[in-house]
């Protein structure tokens, strides 16, 4: 009896520990990082420069996604550094796919805001793939210039 409750005890430990492994996430980060940096002049000769990049970390499961942003900005004179400021964190977005599956993607962002981009701070695109099936969806989301985002994703067809 000692010895069968022994190897329930030890089932049940084995399976408790690889229950969070078998509903684990994959998560994967985006291989076209950009960066876009400005500079600006303030009164008394002071330079200010600032550069912002952009990541996507995508959920290979659920094809959930999180925009990533990091900035710094630097404030000189002409003779030494006056201030360093960096901020940065991540947005949770909606899925892509409305079922788990197993997910590839890439992500890119426009060019700075004065390039191309017509309402606002610019836009970017994801792509995502089933890798499962033959499977892929492009999403684009610009600015509206009214302090909302429009996105837009369509489903591939192939010929």
């Amino acid at each position: 009896m000692n010895l069968v409750m022994k190897i329930c005890l030890g089932a049940a430990l084995s399976l408790v520990a690889l229950a969070p492994l078998a509903h684990a996430d994959d998560f994967e980060l985006s291989h076209n990082q950009r960066i876009a940096c400005s500079r600006g002049l303030s009164a008394g000769k002071l330079n200010t420069a600032t550069c912002r990049s952009y990541a996507y970390v995508f959920n290979t499961k659920t094809s959930e996604y999180f925009r990533c942003a990091v900035t710094l900005a630097l404030t000189r004179d002409n003779k030494e550094v006056i201030n360093v400021q960096a901020d940065g964190g991540c947005v949770k977005k909606p899925r892509i796919f409305d079922t788990d599956s197993h997910y590839s993607f890439d992500a890119t962002e426009t060019e700075a805001p004065n390039t191309n981009s017509f309402f606002g701070p610019g836009g970017y695109a994801i792509w995502a793939s089933d890798t499962t099936a033959q499977k892929v969806r492009g999403c684009i989301t610009i600015s509206s210039g009214l302090g909302s985002d429009i996105s837009k994703c369509l489903d591939m067809t192939f010929q």
